[in-house]
């Protein structure tokens, strides 16, 4: 049976983030993730995660200057000393929350720049993050982002995010397979899923529906095929509800659309 985490960054965005924590609780949830925890203490996380009885299953690590359009600075050249204190950061907080994966984003070619050119600073740095994590017994994920979305983005396929994992060596790299990215980049997600997940080197599922990134009862993708086949291949770990609710922001509006999950909670 599918398990599902609550990402608090894009789900209950009628509540200030500290509030989503509860609201996601009543809904059913037992896991959550979001983008982002470093605008709050620990120990602010924790005690929530703990009075809800939430496991904490995902976050990012810091991704350089997000408001000023960085998606991350692990493909980016001189910014290695930035990186690795990154790296630092995310994996305390890791610790202190018992979280036991980061996803470290890959980042945005640089202008003047290939992908070609700057992969060895990407794969350098993915080996770094994970040779660090290994040392606490964190998995770090690297996620394959389709161009629409956030354009020029370094890692766009499963078969390039799944190369890096081989080329590293870590058994502690997994990929980060969100099938709204991958459905829009490469489609044919029950073969994909079944190339990829038999090989352990997947560390983790997001999901929303494809192409306006709401609910997974919305649009292309017959989520409910996916997900008795991502229980046939013997998947015990967690898919995270990465979408935007049809109804936005307004009281309600989260919790209204989860109609698609009840099947899964009895």
């Amino acid at each position: 049976m599918p398990r599902f985490a609550a990402n608090l960054s894009m789900l209950y965005n009628e509540h200030d983030f500290l509030d989503r924590f509860a609201a996601a609780a009543r809904d059913g949830f037992k896991a959550v993730e979001y983008l982002f925890p470093y605008a709050y203490t620990t120990e602010q996380l924790a005690a929530l995660l703990k009075a809800h009885d939430l496991q904490q299953v995902l976050f990012n690590a810091p991704p350089g200057n997000w408001d000023a359009g960085e998606r991350g600075i692990a493909c980016l050249p001189g910014r290695e000393a930035e990186f690795r204190d990154g790296i630092a950061q995310a994996l305390a907080y890791a610790r202190a929350l018992d979280c036991p994966r980061i996803h470290v984003m890959a980042g945005l070619v640089p202008a003047g720049q290939t992908r070609e050119s700057v992969r060895a600073t990407y794969v350098a740095n993915v080996a770094y993050a994970a040779a660090e994590a290994a040392k606490l017994g964190i998995n770090v994920l690297i996620e394959p982002i389709n161009e629409r979305d956030m354009p020029g983005f370094f890692l766009n396929r499963q078969d390039q995010a799944h190369a890096i994992v081989a080329e590293v060596g870590a058994a502690n790299l997994k990929v980060q397979m969100d099938l709204y990215h991958c459905q829009i980049v490469e489609g044919d997600l029950a073969a994909k899923i079944r190339q990829w997940l038999p090989t352990g080197q997947v560390g983790h599922f997001q999901i929303a529906g494809v192409p306006t990134r709401h609910e997974p009862d919305v649009g292309e993708i017959h989520h409910p095929y996916l997900f008795a086949l991502i229980d046939e291949l013997g998947w015990d770990g967690w898919i995270g509800c990465e979408y935007r609710p049809r109804r936005g922001a307004v009281p309600g509006g989260t919790s209204d659309g989860l109609g698609w999950m009840k099947p899964y909670l009895a």
